[in-house]
């Protein structure tokens, strides 16, 4: 497969890579935790590509061993303008541990799914390894590790409050959020002479200072000190409010400021959300679209996932308690121009081994393809973390026929058997009634349309609880939705008599969520002939809504409390009743809820059918 480009076609990893290219040195070198391969999933290669498009010799050092003599970090020597690390494209202790806290045994971003290549937090393991060795190197960092990490923030992992992450990492800055404009924007500064420590007004990026409360404008935003919220959790819940209302700004918004001792943080807002043409330019770099040849045809399962899959768009406005993507990539969507997604389908198409299947047309959700506000003035005004909680916004454009084209066109490429979608659905979004025939016909015509064309026989949405209060803090929609929507699959399905099945995920132990909940869950569940597969436990992650309730035991828009299991124990007498159909659970269910007084619920759960 590989044998259609040279390793002249990828970014050098490699001295003699360098050399092969004509270089006898490189401007940038950057650092990931992941295996590098070239396509625009993967974080590292766009930032690679964005670099070389805009003129710079780029190098990247791909899961550089940091326990022998160091010299994956020493082979390119300092750069001319910066090095730039990344832990990878998912937080590294997610990587590496599952909700239990236990080491998971494989990485899907590595060859072969070999676990150990990377450390636990590698964005500091690597930062500080090349401080020690280029003390005077500009160092930035970047990717979802740093961008959730940036202010104070919960380790889940290590059970307790830790600082901006550059405490710990001696980088000189760091870029949230996707990259693409304020990595450009750095990296021309740097070329045209100025000092690293004087780029302190770069959109999306973050600095930490000497403290002084001259830096503060009148506009900015100050939150409580690291050391506050070390003593007052609420201080905390406080603190994220005005971090996720700053993060899901249309444009402008406010920087913000965290004093930590002597020293302060300075977050600059967010870039506005990418144009379709900053979008396609990035989506159109030359990628080859595949592992770089070092892999020899070594196996990258992350890579296998997305291999025949097109992302078209970026931003998610479900604004979901437990979800970072708003954080990192905005709320407002980036859409690719229709030209775009089908210049790179056909690549798809060209493939060696493809056999005619379009694994996804997608994006964070799939279906939010080119949409937005009706009335961009009200959405540079809105603070709503979610476009469709409470219930969805009058102002949001919700029709999908810009999306049924791109179906349409990509179907209609001879080399194309069938295109599925793989990302998460949103049927909320699909299902909503606007009062407009035109739209409310088309989303219906899509309903149709994604059950009896573009599911690979099974189809995963994501209601994630059955009981409102609990849906609520999720900020997911009635469960009632759910039932609806099941009701239209199944009539779908019937009607062409395609034989697919749904497929829900649901989390336990959520915060607001009892054991009583989890158990109405598995009756609710039950009376609709579901056998749960996908399901997890609550997994604390760096800024998120549910991750600072489950810290702080605060919702940060209310400051009332909130139950929250955190023991073991709790989780799991809440898992269990994912698998009430499972024999060896049953006697300790029906224990649980005869503690609880619920024989009720008994009767429901192991009724005879």
């Amino acid at each position: 497969m590989q044998n259609r480009y040279n390793v002249t076609d990828f970014l050098p990893t490699s001295v003699k890579e360098m050399k092969a290219l004509g270089w006898e040195n490189v401007d940038v070198v950057l650092f990931t935790g992941d295996a590098y391969v070239d396509h625009p999933s993967f974080a590292a290669a766009v930032i690679g590509r964005i670099l070389q498009a805009n003129g710079y010799k780029v190098a990247i050092v791909p899961q550089p061993n940091w326990q022998d003599d160091l010299r994956d970090f020493r082979k390119f020597g300092q750069p001319r303008l910066f090095f730039g690390v990344t832990a990878g494209a998912m937080d590294s202790m997610v990587n590496h541990y599952t909700a239990n806290r236990r080491r998971r045994s494989d990485d899907a971003y590595t060859p072969d799914g070999r676990h150990g290549m990377r450390p636990d937090y590698p964005t500091i393991v690597y930062t500080q390894i090349l401080r020690r060795l280029y003390p005077d190197a500009p160092i930035v960092i970047g990717g979802i590790e740093a961008s959730m990490r940036r202010l104070s923030h919960y380790d889940y992992w290590q059970d307790r409050l830790r600082p901006s992450i550059l405490l710990d990492s001696p980088a000189d800055l760091l870029i949230y959020g996707m990259g693409e404009k304020p990595i450009v924007e750095l990296a021309n500064r740097l070329n045209a002479g100025e000092k690293i420590g004087d780029i302190c007004d770069i959109r999306q990026t973050a600095m930490i200072l000497p403290f002084s409360k001259d830096l503060i404008g009148n506009d900015d935003i100050l939150l409580h000190s690291f050391e506050q919220c070390l003593k007052d959790k609420r201080s905390q819940a406080e603190n994220f409010k005005h971090i996720e209302q700053e993060s899901n700004r249309m444009e402008g918004g406010k920087t913000i400021w965290q004093q930590h001792g002597n020293r302060i943080v300075k977050v600059n807002p967010m870039f506005p959300a990418m144009t379709t043409g900053e979008i396609d330019a990035s989506f159109d770099l030359p990628y080859t679209r595949l592992p770089h040849p070092r892999y020899k045809g070594k196996r990258i399962p992350a890579f296998d996932m997305i291999k025949f899959s097109v992302n078209m768009h970026r931003g998610c406005f479900g604004g979901c308690a437990f979800c970072t993507i708003s954080a990192h990539q905005g709320k407002f969507i980036a859409s690719r121009s229709k030209e775009s997604i089908l210049r790179e389908v056909k690549k798809v198409v060209e493939m060696p081994d493809f056999k005619g299947y379009i694994t996804d047309l997608g994006g964070p959700s799939a279906n939010m393809y080119c949409m937005g506000g009706k009335n961009r003035d009200i959405c540079r005004k809105c603070l709503r973390p979610s476009c469709l909680h409470p219930v969805v916004c009058p102002n949001l454009d919700t029709d999908h026929s810009k999306l049924l084209e791109i179906y349409k066109a990509v179907d209609e490429m001879p080399e194309v058997k069938k295109s599925t979608i793989g990302s998460g659905v949103r049927y909320d979004l699909a299902m909503h009634q606007t009062g407009n025939q035109k739209i409310d016909s088309v989303n219906r015509q899509y309903i149709e349309n994604l059950i009896s064309r573009h599911v690979s026989g099974r189809l995963k949405v994501a209601p994630e609880h059955t009981e409102d209060h609990v849906l609520s803090i999720m900020r997911k929609p009635s469960f009632s939705l759910f039932r609806q929507f099941n009701d239209i699959f199944h009539r779908i399905d019937r009607k062409f008599n395609l034989n697919q099945q749904l497929i829900p995920y649901f989390i336990s132990s959520h915060p607001g969520c009892t054991e009583i909940d989890m158990a109405q869950l598995a009756c609710e569940t039950r009376d609709l002939n579901f056998h749960l597969e996908q399901v997890q436990d609550f997994t604390p992650t760096p800024m998120t809504v549910s991750t600072e309730i489950y810290y702080t035991g605060y919702h940060p828009y209310t400051l009332e409390k909130v139950f929250t299991p955190r023991r073991q124990e709790e989780k799991l007498a809440q898992r269990k009743y994912f698998f009430w159909y499972d024999k060896t659970y049953r006697q300790d269910i029906m224990r649980s809820l005869n503690r609880m007084h619920r024989p009720d619920l008994i009767s429901r759960l192991f009724k005879k059918k």
